[in-house]
Parts: structure tokens; sequence; C-alpha cells
């Protein structure tokens, strides 16, 4: 996108405004519906996120084994079908070069004869991935929209609104990977967050405090913007069942980083009330944020909301970090870097070596080897 000031036209200011989230491109559900317009004008979707465990599953204790061999199972019969479709290829390949004669055009170039894609290579590629499109949600359609919502059932998916290509103030408005790797971490533990009071900072959509609400006692998800907060709210009440069992309670508050103080303005909508504030101090035990550091302002400003509150609370704490690490090519250093990775770990090692006498924070690396609970791409970068 250029940008032209009408005084200086010589001056062109060039800028790249616009961020899209590899999960609505590569996304489980079947298709992206568009149901609304925001407050302001950008169109709203809603997907469908499967989950490989339901909350029934959950509540009953079912060990992790018994749901993933059944997917284990289910590659296990792609890769049949695509080393049978091989053969057949293999087999045609030999019976097609024994006494053909190359096919020319007018042009004499040669016309190759394609193998028609048979119904196996269809099934072994949709159990590979399912690559979706945004379709709009018309008049008319709606019978058709409550047909494939009949087709999930109320515990095997998480419903979530969301934008697509937004600017990047509004990325909150997206899904991204990092949400998913939390969510799959809180299920794997659940039996350590079962019953806790959790914050979430910089939750957007919503749908990790969403997961955390199926074994938490209270989820305050914040984060800030009217707008994105509403989508999160109704994200809370679209997936309320998943929460029932559990009897797990989300409340959606504004959280500004760059304020030192919370929000107990009455007139303001996702304000804190004084028993909220002293509820979350007084039994807060797990703070988490997912994919928040892409802006270094906006890192720094969280680390000290972070130490802000965790010198408040009046019982020690677990904080969850999950992002993912983007990868750019910059002329400044002519070179593959990832700077707002790069500061977000001096940042936190400047978190651990603090000495004030009043906190100390020890920071843990998490193993990736746990259990994936949700269908997503969990890339090497997360």
């Amino acid at each position: 996108m250029v940008d032209l000031a009408e005084k200086e036209m010589d001056n062109p200011t060039f800028r790249s405004d616009t961020v899209l989230s590899d999960v609505h491109l590569h996304c489980p559900s079947k298709r992206h519906l568009m149901v609304r317009l925001n407050a302001v004008g950008q169109p709203v979707f809603l997907s469908y996120f499967k989950l490989l465990w339901s909350t029934e599953d959950l509540a009953s204790g079912k060990h992790v084994r018994e749901i993933t061999t059944g997917r284990e199972h289910q590659c296990r019969s792609g890769d049949e079908l695509c080393d049978k479709d091989r053969s057949n290829v293999e087999e045609e390949g030999e019976l097609n070069s024994e006494g053909v004669e190359a096919l020319l055009d007018d042009d004499g170039d040669l016309e190759v004869v394609r193998r028609p894609q048979s119904a196996s290579d269809l099934q072994a590629e949709d159990l590979l991935r399912d690559i979706v499109c945004p379709v709009i949600l018309m008049k008319g359609k709606e019978d058709a929209f409550e047909d494939e919502e009949q087709e999930c059932t109320c515990n095997d998916v998480v419903k979530i609104e969301h934008t697509m290509a937004t600017p990047l103030e509004d990325v909150g408005k997206q899904v991204w990977r990092a949400a998913f790797l939390l969510a799959d971490h809180i299920l794997f533990k659940r039996d350590t967050f079962r019953g806790c009071s959790v914050l979430e900072l910089g939750g957007g959509t919503g749908i990790a405090s969403i997961i955390m609400g199926t074994v938490a006692k209270r989820v305050y998800c914040t984060d800030v913007g009217e707008d994105l907060l509403a989508m999160c709210e109704q994200n809370v009440a679209l997936n309320k069942q998943l929460m029932e069992p559990g009897g797990g309670e989300i409340k959606v508050k504004e959280l500004d980083w760059l304020k030192d103080e919370f929000c107990t303005d009455p007139e303001a909508p996702y304000s804190w009330s004084e028993e909220e504030i002293a509820d979350l101090l007084d039994h807060c035990s797990v703070i988490m944020a997912a994919d928040v550091f892409y802006d270094d302002d906006l890192t720094d400003a969280l680390f000290r909301t972070l130490y802000r509150i965790t010198h408040n609370l009046r019982n020690s704490c677990t904080v969850y970090l999950a992002l993912e690490k983007r990868l750019n090519f910059t002329l400044r250093h002519m070179d593959i870097t990832c700077e707002a990775y790069s500061h977000f770990r001096n940042t936190l090692n400047d978190l651990e070596n603090l000495q004030d006498g009043k906190m100390k924070y020890t920071v843990e690396p998490i193993k990736l080897d746990f259990c994936q609970f949700l269908v997503y791409e969990r890339i090497e970068q997360l």
C-alpha cells in the first residue's frame, strides 16, 4: 500500500498494513461463513475448529491414547490409500510404456494424457489437509448452514467468530496457531488447571480462554477495544456448552497494557468492579498469553503489566507464554531474522534476572511433545 501526502508527492511512504493468519487459509473446518459486519465494517466469519477430544471425554477421564489411536489409524489408512494409488500408477506406467506411440498435436507439441483423479486420491487428500476458502453466507443459504451445524456435535467443536486480513492493530480479531498450542497444553495438563482462577492477557477471539474454561473455575479473558471484546464475548456465548460440564466461568474484561490501572469506570463496557479485581488478586494462580509478541513496544508494555499484576497477587503463580517464531528477511541485516522474537527473549531474560528484592521469576521451556487435541498445523516455529 502506498500513502502519498498531498504536499510531499516526492517522498512516498510505503507501508504494509494487512496481516492474514495461516490458520484461516488452512483450517480444519469445512468452510468459513461470513455472518455479519462488525462495528468498523469488517466482515466477520464463523468457523468450526474440530476437537479431537470432546468435553464428555474430559469429564469421564478417558485416556488420550484412546482418542489419538483413532487419528493415527486414520492417517495410516491415508498412507495405505496413497501407497495403493502409487502402485496403480506404477502398473499403469508399465502398461502404457510398451508399444504406445507419443501423441503430438498439430504444432508438434507433446500431448500428455493424465490419469483421472480417483476417489481414493480425494479421500487421502482430505485426510491430510482440508483447505478452506471463505464462503459468504447469503440469503437462502441459512438452511445449508444449519445442516452443517447438525453434522457437528455440541461437544466436539469450538465455534469462533473472527475476521480475516486485518490491519496490524486488529490482529487480535484473527485466530493464531499459538492459541491452539496453548489450548493443547491446557487439555493435556487439565488436572493442573482444574479449579484454578486464570487471567489471559491479549485474549483476542478467546479460544484459549474457552478451552481453559472447560477445566478452570474462573477465567478473566482480557484485551482492549470494545469491538474485539464484544466478539470475544460472543464466542464465549457460542461455546457455553463446552464449559457447562465443569462449571467454568469466563469473564471478558478490558485490560490495557499501556495503562497502569484496571479500568473501573462503571460507564465503560467491560470494566472491572472492585470485587472482581479483589477476586483476581486473591485467587489468580495462572496467567497465560498466546501470540502477543509481534511489536517491541507492546512486548515491553506486556511485561510491565505482568510485573505489576504478579507483584500484587496474594499467591505465587505460573505464567504460560505461547508464540510463533516468525522468520523474516530484513534489508538491515541482509539475512533472515526474528526481531520480534529476539526482543521477546531479551525481555524475558531481563525479567528472570530481575533483582529488586520483591519478586523472583524462574523461566522454564515446555517440551512440545504433548498430544494434539485440536486440528491445526503444529509447525516447528511454535
